[in-house]
């Protein structure tokens, strides 16, 4: 009888360290699992919350820090306003980094005195000019508009104005006394490989619907002939867009008369277009200068022209 109860006492201890065992694996699969999703989840949140604030860099740290901290606040938190710091790569306040953190709990791992462990999470973002870009209309602008506001010369710098309403015309810009640019309206064929320089009204109607589906570069592209502006497929893609942003391809230079005139182009703004009016001489595009965020390829250092066109990238 006394052999059978201390069989029944050891039976109970081999029990419960079993379901010791037990409880603990389950805490190892079922917990670490659950704390590896809460730090994917916040991986996640300060991901987007530097890539929110990065929307205003380089212009505007604190609304940088605002931004990705009301991002964060409406992904489940855990980012505070000391969380959120700025650093320089390419020019002053062009990347932001968020840190995070936030408690994890626990379900079985309780029984082993672990109630809960906290997750941390690190992102960095950075706003840096486009060296090539996605997306272009083909509508050029010259880096002597007065509210791009460019020193002259080979390699000019710019400081160009939001916001305010302005008029590019679309005419005639050839220059009396000069073979340059004869035959061009201020339309860019976006196809740095064709040289014909006849891009179709279907063509350039696409483009300022869709934006160009090539990476462009910076460089030489040729001039459209003709006023294909007033184009009915032409303007029913540009009374489409009002209301909306384009992206422009900013040129120093036209050189070369009719189909061999070529756009030097140095840089590329965006354009809220307000209004389009195709009758007369010149046409008129309404609208006003605005910052861009575009699909493209950062520049890695120096001094680009800058019209406002940012490229925004995670860096970590």
């Amino acid at each position: 009888m006394t052999r059978h109860k201390q069989s029944c006492g050891q039976a109970y201890v081999i029990t419960i360290l079993f379901l010791t065992v037990l409880l603990a694996m389950s805490a190892a699969v079922l917990d670490v699992g659950a704390w590896y999703r809460a730090d994917r989840d916040l991986q996640a949140t300060v991901d987007a919350a530097a890539l929110a604030g990065a929307q205003e860099l380089p212009y505007d740290s604190v609304a940088a820090r605002a931004l990705a901290l009301s991002y964060a606040a409406k992904n489940g938190g855990g980012v505070v306003s000391g969380g959120v710091t700025f650093t320089s790569k390419i020019v002053a306040n062009d990347t932001i980094t968020v840190n995070g953190s936030r408690p994890a709990k626990g379900l079985f791992a309780k029984v082993l005195g672990i109630k809960t462990v906290t997750v941390h999470a690190t992102a960095s973002a950075r706003a840096a000019n486009v060296q090539q870009v996605y997306g272009v209309a083909p509508i050029t602008v010259n880096y002597k508009h007065p509210l791009l506001n460019c020193t002259r010369g080979a390699n000019p710098t710019c400081s160009p104005t939001f916001g305010v309403a302005t008029t590019l015309d679309l005419e005639d810009i050839h220059q009396p006394g000069s073979g340059d640019g004869s035959g061009a309206f201020g339309l860019i064929n976006l196809d740095q490989n064709d040289s014909s320089g006849t891009a179709s009204s279907g063509t350039l109607a696409d483009w300022v619907t869709n934006g160009s589906d090539q990476l462009m570069n910076l460089g030489k592209y040729y001039s459209v002939t003709s006023a294909k502006f007033n184009s009915s497929e032409f303007i029913a893609a540009m009374q489409a867009k009002i209301g909306q942003e384009l992206l422009f391809p900013v040129y120093r230079l036209l050189t070369g008369p009719g189909v061999n005139a070529t756009y030097d182009i140095i840089g590329w703004v965006g354009f809220r277009l307000t209004g389009f009016d195709p009758n007369g001489t010149p046409a008129l595009v309404n609208g006003s200068f605005t910052k861009y965020i575009a699909d493209g390829v950062q520049v890695s250092s120096g001094g680009k022209p800058a019209f406002g066109v940012r490229d925004i990238a995670l860096t970590q």
